[in-house]
């Protein structure tokens, strides 16, 4: 460990300005313009460090890009993603900056910086310690919209991995060994329309439907049993004030723990019934990414990362978090996978995303120590 933090304390500054290169080339994740531009320099930024590069064809958005090290045994996985949520041109009002310690911009936090420490922490095993170790590194361009176009492909590579380490940020520096399920419907329910002044008696309305369909829905929310949210964020309907509305649709967010319940849930929402059986209601969705489930596998991978951590003087820990990530879809296929070793810092999605700088060199230290000996 003391060669690795010596190698990358002498590089703090380099990756502070890798980091300021990779913040300052927005990415936002449906603008294919700049994802593909992201792809290509990320695809060359990666052969400078060792690896072997392949930016992969992606018509349906951003493309991604795959890079591999090291021999032919079974790979250890890295997985993290370079959209972001801020739209083009954030960069101007939310410039990259660094003051006392704090790092700052669009994307710093999530996850921008965990992918630089991925990266560092490959390079400092090959050039502290002279380690080629069998690694994939594979960095796709829409997870923040559920990995669409990468699920297929992330599922493929962790099927021959032997572990997979998530970049994802950290939880106040703890790691994330479980998370919940995102299950996303649309519900649509429709009704009849009618005068709302004349003859309101001949409409039904599908707000009224819709409305009592979300208390119900709200319902199942059992944060203190499953632990199971339901969350309609998206409501609308109707065509004027004095119409009976004919039409209305929800967004339904639900977050669930195990893949039980979440099979439990999507019967509950594709058997949801309207009030009045002259109405009709309609569910569309489901899964988006399976729940991570804490296995045991998963278990003795974080024991080495915090017996590692100590070596560093980390105190590490563990969580479990109600957001997904792609760490999700490898869980799902039995692989044990260390979700969290990207930044430590906060502000994910608000103006105030931020990493703590001085924590760049210890957790990528423990990455690169994690490689070495997984």
């Amino acid at each position: 460990m003391d060669r690795i933090l010596s190698f990358l304390g002498e590089q703090r500054e380099e990756m502070i300005a890798d980091l300021r290169r990779f913040v300052e080339l927005e990415t936002p994740s449906t603008d294919k313009s700049l994802l593909d531009g992201f792809a290509e320099f990320l695809a060359g930024y990666a052969e400078t460090t060792g690896g072997l590069a392949e930016v992969l064809e992606n018509e349906a958005g951003g493309n991604h890009v795959r890079v591999r090290c090291g021999g032919n045994e079974p790979p250890i996985m890295l997985l993290g993603h370079f959209d972001t949520v801020w739209p083009a041109g954030t960069i101007e009002t939310m410039p990259f900056s660094v003051r006392d310690g704090i790092a700052s911009g669009p994307g710093v936090f999530d996850m921008k910086c965990g992918l630089v420490q991925g990266f560092w922490a490959v390079r400092s095993l090959r050039e502290a310690l002279g380690i080629e170790k069998s690694v994939v590194f594979l960095c796709n361009s829409d997870e923040e919209l559920g990995s669409p176009s990468s699920r297929t492909l992330i599922e493929s590579e962790a099927r021959t991995a032997s572990s997979v380490l998530v970049l994802e940020p950290s939880s106040d520096g703890a790691l994330k060994t479980a998370r919940k399920g995102v299950l996303r419907f649309r519900i649509r329910a429709t009704g009849r329309p009618a005068h709302a002044g004349l003859d309101p008696s001949a409409g039904i309305s599908a707000i009224d439907e819709l409305a009592r369909l979300t208390l119900k829905l709200h319902g199942y929310s059992d944060p203190d049993g499953t632990e199971t949210t339901v969350n309609v964020g998206v409501f609308k309907g109707g065509t004027r004030y004095n119409v009976v509305a004919a039409e209305a649709s929800a967004e339904v967010d639900v977050r669930v723990k195990t893949q039980a319940e979440a099979e439990r849930m999507i019967r509950v929402v594709s058997g949801l019934k309207p009030h009045r059986p002259e109405a009709r209601v309609r569910a569309e969705g489901g899964m988006v990414w399976p729940p991570m489930e804490r296995s045991n596998k998963t278990a003795e991978l974080f024991q080495q990362a915090q017996l590692l951590a100590r070596e560093i003087g980390i105190e590490l820990r563990e969580i479990s978090v109600g957001g997904a990530s792609d760490g999700c879809f490898c869980a799902a296929l039995g692989v044990p996978v260390l979700d969290g070793l990207g930044a430590v810092g906060g502000g994910a999605h608000a103006v105030d995303e931020h990493i703590e700088v001085a924590s760049m060199v210890p957790r990528t230290a423990l990455v690169a120590r994690l490689l070495e000996t997984v």
